[in-house]
């Protein structure tokens, strides 16, 4: 049974307050556990809350959604949002809202099913990461397409760019380049990857992300074949075998493009820091050297 919480009941609204900080720590703002205070607090016997807050005269926030352990998985937590629901249309509001982290996966398949929707974002960043992100240098590539055929080279990437490209010949490689590649490491990658399969060849995606990592995707007919990162973890942890994954593979490098592989292990090395290896610029023109490309 759902009932409106009293000063009698003060004793476990605290403690099922305790027990969600503990079970949900907020992520932002651990030191301040200091809840409500509310407006309203519903509890569900001695086994759930829903407390409230009044924002405004047309809306709610549902400050606080708790139900212990061994009464879940029956509906308590459906239960408690409705009743919310049904108190705060008493008093004249339209809306209920409410903030959950987005790694409480259990909680927002409650909300999406209830018919909870986005309204607003908070979003969060290591103050790190942005400083260096104001600093960060330039993203730019160049795909690589292992052919004499400039004009078929051209023609398939004008339909993929929907622009005519920039290209360049040397060496048995067609140089292709556009601001939109340049601008987004991404469509670099997928020019590549249509670019092998419709000349049904060797293409290679080769850039620097940021002015700080060089990365090369390697294509053969279609298929990407090898991937390297300079700084594995660059954009976030990854499990080891990922890291593995992101050196350079010197065996298939050397047999799909010629390229000398002791070289490429001396070259195209890997790091936890961009700081440990030569400067993007520098390591990217080497890897073109290697493989035998224009920068």
């Amino acid at each position: 049974m759902i009932k409106e919480a009293t000063d009698a009941d003060a004793a476990l609204v605290h403690a099922m307050e305790e027990e969600f900080a503990r079970e949900v720590p907020d992520e932002l703002w651990p030191d301040d556990q200091e809840a409500g205070p509310y407006d309203a607090v519903l509890l569900a016997d001695d086994v759930g809350i829903a407390a409230l807050i009044r924002k405004s005269d047309r809306a709610w926030l549902l400050d606080l959604l708790y139900v212990r352990p061994p009464a879940r998985g029956v509906g308590t937590g459906t239960e408690l949002v409705r009743a919310a629901a049904e108190y705060v249309k008493a008093q004249g509001a339209q809306t209920l809202a409410l903030q959950v982290l987005e790694k409480n996966a259990a909680a927002r398949r409650l909300y999406d099913h209830l018919g909870f929707a986005a309204v607003e974002r908070l979003l969060a960043a290591p103050v790190d990461a942005l400083l260096s992100a104001t600093s960060e240098g330039p993203t730019f590539g160049a795909v690589h397409v292992q052919t004499d055929d400039v004009e078929k080279v051209r023609r398939e990437a004008a339909k993929v760019l929907r622009s005519d490209p920039d290209l360049a010949v040397a060496g048995g490689w067609v140089r292709v380049r556009s601001d939109s590649t340049d601008a987004d490491p991404e469509r670099l990658k997928t020019l590549a990857r249509e670019l092998s399969y419709t000349t049904a060849g060797v293409t290679l995606a080769l850039g620097v992300e940021r002015g700080a990592v060089v990365r090369y995707n390697l294509y053969d007919r279609g298929s990407d074949v090898d991937e390297y990162l300079s700084v594995p973890e660059f954009y976030g942890e990854l499990p080891p075998g990922d890291v593995y994954a992101m050196g350079a593979n010197a065996t298939v490098l050397a047999r799909l493009t010629g390229a000398d592989p002791h070289r490429v292990r001396e070259v195209a090395k890997t790091a936890t820091s961009a700081s440990e290896l030569p400067p993007a610029q520098e390591l990217y023109e080497q890897l073109a050297a290697v493989i035998g490309v224009q920068p």
